[in-house]
């Protein structure tokens, strides 16, 4: 396997408000290998959104293993967070620069890890799967 593909969101309702993370991990050739969502602690979208990238960078590297033989890229409808992650944007949030942080650092377990700003139409799983695990967790309240 020369590259993964991992499309990741975050979902809250409220900023802050009850949240969850969606993603889906795909081989070079676009296949499905993994499908994942989960709630997460009441936050804001845009925390979220990180909370999404560090999960699935930890979820590769439990699936795959620390290789430093392929190419991660992680693909996300937010410009916030690709910006940040490619250091086009500055990061004044102290919260956020913790979370920049954990995926700096769980970045070195790759070969290259590159973030990619992608429409919204072409993140639609993610962002479904992350709205799932909300609808979810609201039944269980009902």
């Amino acid at each position: 396997m020369d590259k993964i593909v991992i499309y990741t969101d975050g979902a809250s309702r409220g900023n802050p408000g009850p949240s969850a993370i969606g993603g889906v991990i795909c081989d070079s050739k676009g296949r499905v290998l993994k499908e994942y969502s989960e709630v997460i602690e009441e936050t804001t979208n845009n925390v979220a959104e990180y909370k999404a990238v560090i999960f699935a960078l930890k979820k590769t590297k439990a699936l795959y293993g620390k290789k430093k033989d392929y190419q991660v890229v992680i693909r996300s409808d937010s410009k916030l967070l690709v910006s940040q992650l490619n250091g086009e944007f500055k990061i004044k949030d102290e919260n956020m620069q913790k979370l920049f942080l954990v995926v700096w650092n769980l970045k070195v377990d790759f070969k290259e890890v590159v973030f990619e700003l992608v429409p919204r139409e072409r993140n639609k799983k993610a962002d479904a799967l992350a709205n799932q695990a909300l609808d979810g967790a609201n039944q269980k309240l009902l």
